[in-house]
């Protein structure tokens, strides 16, 4: 069973998101908050799997929420995803660096709300192609940073290149044919990469290989 937190202020948009959620066999909503303060307080008493955060919250908004919960150790199993009202604005970059497993807009198809929950419960970063050319647009204004060829380094050349193509939006499955290997292989790598670079999840991943200069972004 996927536990799920809902963080909004507006009460009919939780009522619509528990009504999807609760429908599903496996997917449950353990608690609701109408602010940030609340919704760090019900995520450390509930340790759910997914926390659903609005970004524009009184008290604590959903960009600070997110990154107390991703400070905290004891909530290290917990996967944020962020919702807006809005399409790709300010707050995509901001919400990933802050530890977001994803960035939903809120208009998004039920079903595809439903497979994005289970997809940030795996662990999996929830980044369309369309976020990941804005974060790719957002670092070519930046010069990489002074360590990047520190993060380089902790890598092996096989992991490397498995966090390219996570960088480049591909699954395990799309990553394993592309390095001519196992899914399981492929995840391996992913994970090493991961524990070897800090990072919370392949979202954090993906910022971490573009502000360090590890990949080099192209306007498309």
């Amino acid at each position: 069973m996927i536990r799920v937190l809902l963080v909004d202020d507006q009460p009919l948009v939780r009522s619509g998101f528990r009504a999807l959620l609760d429908a599903e066999d496996d997917l449950q909503v353990v608690a609701e908050a109408a602010d940030g303060a609340a919704g760090l307080a019900l995520t450390r008493e509930h340790l759910p799997d997914v926390v659903l955060v609005d970004v524009q919250m009184p008290v604590v908004d959903g960009i600070e929420l997110t990154r107390r919960i991703a400070a905290d150790p004891r909530l290290a199993p917990v996967h944020v995803v962020v919702l807006t009202n809005y399409g790709l604005d300010e707050y995509v970059f901001d919400a990933l660096s802050a530890g977001a497993a994803g960035f939903l807009v809120k208009d998004i198809e039920p079903e595809d709300f439903l497979h994005a929950v289970r997809v940030a419960a795996r662990g999996d970063a929830l980044l369309a192609p369309s976020i990941t050319r804005k974060l790719i647009l957002r670092y070519l204004a930046l010069p990489p940073r002074p360590d990047a060829s520190t993060v380089a380094s902790r890598l092996t050349g096989r992991e490397r290149e498995a966090v390219v193509l996570v960088a480049q939006g591909l699954s395990n499955d799309q990553i394993a044919a592309s390095m001519t290997i196992s899914p399981l292989t492929a995840k391996t790598h992913i994970n090493r990469a991961m524990t070897k670079l800090h990072a919370r999840d392949r979202a954090q991943l993906v910022v971490i290989a573009y502000a360090s200069g590890l990949v080099a972004p192209r306007p498309s």
